[in-house]
């Protein structure tokens, strides 16, 4: 339920518009998109001691969609991947950006794109939509990996246009039971082939039967050779099963 505070807020008229502050300062706009995160489907993200990797759930809502029309992870480069949490609609358009903004980076400079400078382009977009008028915050968190000369990282990009470095991360609507069991079990020499597990596990406990191969997409990037790949629904059925007979 609302607060009697934020309900006061709302007849006043603090939540019509992105660029308005409250009285106790706190951007109402903002807050909604990131509720619209919440309600999203789960995705998680892991640096590994090889590289890194990506798991998402995608929630498929008609039993007459076709699975594997249905995408939840997105290559940015070679080098570099995405999931989202929120209104994926919104995702597209930040992950089209980032995919002309690498592109050109590739084109101008002949070398791959710097993965911190993907990362901030989304969140200066994200940011510009908290005080520009008739424009709306973005309802979607991004998880970024790839591996660069430090070697595999992870961001968050929040609806407020912040990102964060993580070693693991959950976004999306089971976000706090996810994170629950990374805090218990990651570990930072985990292997990638582990990572797929632990991922697969956590969103196994939370969702129990409702979990299938066909709901879910995964990716890596290893460090020898910094080259995005998707799983396939075979490989990704193996690791379900697996988990479940454990």
């Amino acid at each position: 339920m609302q607060s009697n505070q934020q309900t006061q807020h709302q007849m006043m008229g603090y939540d019509r518009a992105a660029v308005m502050f409250s009285p106790d300062g706190r951007l109402l706009q903002v807050e909604y998109a990131r509720k619209m995160v919440r309600q999203g489907s789960t995705a998680i993200g892991m640096v590994c001691k090889d590289g890194v990797i990506l798991v998402a759930d995608k929630r498929l809502v008609d039993k007459l969609i076709i699975p594997e029309a249905v995408e939840k992870i997105w290559n940015i480069d070679s080098h570099i991947g995405a999931t989202a949490a929120g209104m994926v609609s919104d995702a597209r358009v930040l992950i089209e950006r980032a995919q002309v903004r690498a592109q050109q980076n590739k084109v101008t400079y002949d070398s791959p794109i710097d993965i911190l400078t993907i990362v901030k382009d989304i969140c200066d977009l994200k940011q510009l939509c908290t005080q520009s008028g008739g424009l709306r915050p973005f309802g979607v968190s991004t998880l970024i990996i790839g591996v660069d000369e430090t070697g595999p990282v992870l961001y968050e990009t929040d609806p407020a246009g912040i990102y964060f470095r993580y070693r693991a991360k959950a976004i999306g609507d089971v976000e706090p039971e996810i994170e629950e069991i990374l805090y218990s079990e990651y570990s930072n020499d985990i292997t990638i082939e582990d990572g797929f597990r632990l991922a697969i596990n956590s969103l196994s406990k939370v969702l129990g039967k409702e979990l299938s191969s066909e709901r879910l997409d995964a990716a890596y990037i290893k460090t020898e050779n910094r080259e995005f790949v998707r799983l396939t629904p075979l490989q990704i059925e193996k690791m379900l099963k697996g988990t479940k007979k454990k």
